[in-house]
């Protein structure tokens, strides 16, 4: 019944923007747009092609397209490149789309640095590409980008890190932490860390934070594939070699995957996790628990069903050749030109206001309500 519940009010906020055309919220000011080309058939295949299905938004983003889409009128091709798998099946899943027909296709990209082949294809037939929450990079061929605000998710995990430090270390600053940044394959681990950088260095370089390790560059601190046990190994060893008397305080995580497996590994050290400070992203339903747990110490909430609700508005407008909203043409370049893009607003999640930032989610609500 929680699943029904969740899905049912995601497909009400997907079908609500896509039909009424409703904009969603943004994070810098006016409505710049783009002029879109001339429209298609309001019945055209959509193509969507995922990365995986191994993160909960994903497989929910994957069943809201689907949904909304063949609510809207379209014809819906929703693909996942299986996680065992490189970026070729993506590739091909993509170049399939196009001999099929689709006259857009939204990208989640599995490695957004290996997709210029596929997009000049798509370039070449009139297909328009849409970037889903990653970036692609080193292609003129990238029409928009949707997606919430990375780099302020950043700054929001940065500043999260310091009011959980404050808060539960149980001692005045220096405090002892470590950095974690995401799959060096996806666009956004280096926007995630250059936001919350953006807080944390002036910290490191005044001494109220400390990184035993050294370890303070992003291809140091990366996760490849995002997979948690590399980053619960990459603990392991650092708490081996710089806190085996426990003196780590917190950690910065870029999702909630990666800080579950953190806390795993400093739980394993002996480490008092009600002392220990770990960020993270998406709002999972297990990291939701161990936040009201005392455990975790925040995420991000990034509404999936909004984000999708804007990406088919954007179709929508596409396919009546009417010009495209965006509120972004300065900062995603991708190498080869700045993409438009239109960003969403994200929300960080502690224990104190996550009954106000799921209320309207009924699954992770009920997760909270039943914690109070």
């Amino acid at each position: 019944m929680k699943r029904i519940a969740l899905a049912a009010a995601s497909l009400a906020a997907v079908t609500a923007l896509a039909l009424t055309g409703c904009s969603g919220s943004g994070r810098t000011g006016g409505d710049a747009s783009e002029s879109a080309a001339a429209g298609f058939a309001a019945d055209a295949s959509i193509g969507i092609a995922l990365p995986d299905k191994t993160s909960e938004n994903w497989v929910l983003a994957g069943d809201l397209f689907k949904d909304g889409l063949e609510e809207a009128g379209f014809k819906a091709d929703v693909q996942y490149a299986p996680a065992s798998n490189t970026v070729a099946e993506q590739q091909n899943q993509i170049s399939s789309m196009i001999t099929n027909g689709a006259k857009v296709i939204v990208i989640g990209a599995k490695d957004g640095k290996q997709l210029g082949t596929q997009l000049q294809q798509a370039a070449d037939a009139g297909v328009k590409i849409i970037a889903y929450d990653r970036l692609i990079e080193n292609t003129p061929n990238v029409d928009y980008y949707v997606a919430f605000d990375n780099y302020k998710v950043g700054e929001l995990q940065g500043q999260a890190l310091l009011d959980g430090l404050a808060a539960r270390s149980g001692h005045a600053a220096p405090w002892n932490i470590e950095l974690f940044s995401g799959s060096p394959d996806d666009a956004n681990s280096a926007v995630f860390f250059n936001g919350a950088m953006s807080v944390l260095q002036p910290k490191i370089d005044d001494g109220t934070l400390v990184v035993k390790s050294g370890q303070t560059d992003i291809a140091q601190t990366a996760t490849q594939g995002w997979k948690a046990e590399n980053a619960q190994s990459r603990m392991d060893s650092l708490m081996t070699a710089n806190y085996a008397d426990g003196s780590i305080d917190g950690v910065l995580s870029p999702n909630d995957t990666l800080a579950r497996a953190i806390i795993t590994s400093v739980k394993g050290a002996g480490k008092d996790i009600a002392t220990f400070t770990v960020t993270g992203q998406d709002s999972e339903v297990e990291s939701v628990k161990s936040i009201m747990a005392g455990e975790q110490y925040s995420t991000i909430n990034k509404d999936t069903s909004l984000l999708v609700a804007q990406t088919i508005k954007m179709i929508q407008q596409l396919q009546k050749g009417e010009e495209v909203d965006v509120n972004d043409t300065e900062q995603y370049d991708n190498g080869v030109k700045v993409v438009p893009a239109y960003l969403l607003d994200p929300v960080i999640v502690t224990k104190e206001n996550a009954a106000e930032a799921y209320a309207n989610n009924p699954n992770l609500l009920e997760i909270v309500k039943a914690a109070q």
